[in-house]
């Protein structure tokens, strides 16, 4: 009985290592996705509006929202609240204010699909610099999500 205990107990903390492990490949393909986004956009944007690049900017944003950007999302979220619940982080502060830096990541992926579907239509509502400056966001939300997942302030 106490070997089939500790099998199970193996077993239940190799899965918790490997759905981490998921977890985090799926964060940095969404996060690569998040970085490039915004600088497609920029490209676009200096192409001539109507021409065939511009057109063929279109092409790569819409393969980049659904080859990474929206799986890699939708990945994320499963695989971390499925963590979030295996250690109880719903009770602890850290978790919190990671959730929310998470869910403001997850609106600024939704204005960038919102973004990207302007451009398609041949809007351009905003400037190159200010999409070189929105680009930041990712890291910077990066950044702190690392630290409160690390050091766990609070």
């Amino acid at each position: 009985m106490n070997e089939l205990l500790l099998t199970t107990d193996y077993v239940l903390s190799m899965l918790y290592l490997w759905l981490k492990a998921a977890h985090l490949i799926f964060v940095i393909f969404w996060m690569a996705g998040l970085f490039m986004m915004p600088r497609f956009f920029v490209y676009h944007q200096e192409a001539a509006a109507g021409s065939p690049e511009a057109a063929l900017w279109v092409e790569r944003e819409a393969k980049l929202k659904k080859i990474i950007l929206n799986p890699s999302l939708i990945v994320v979220w499963l695989l971390g609240l499925v963590l979030a619940v295996q250690i109880g982080a719903f009770a602890q502060g850290w978790f919190h204010a990671k959730l929310l830096f998470v869910l403001l990541l997850s609106g600024y992926h939704g204005w960038m699909i919102g973004y990207a579907k302007k451009l398609a239509r041949g809007e351009r509502k905003m400037t190159g610099k200010k999409l070189r400056l929105i680009n930041e966001v990712p890291g910077i939300a990066a950044a702190i999500i690392v630290i409160l997942v690390i050091v766990k302030p609070f």
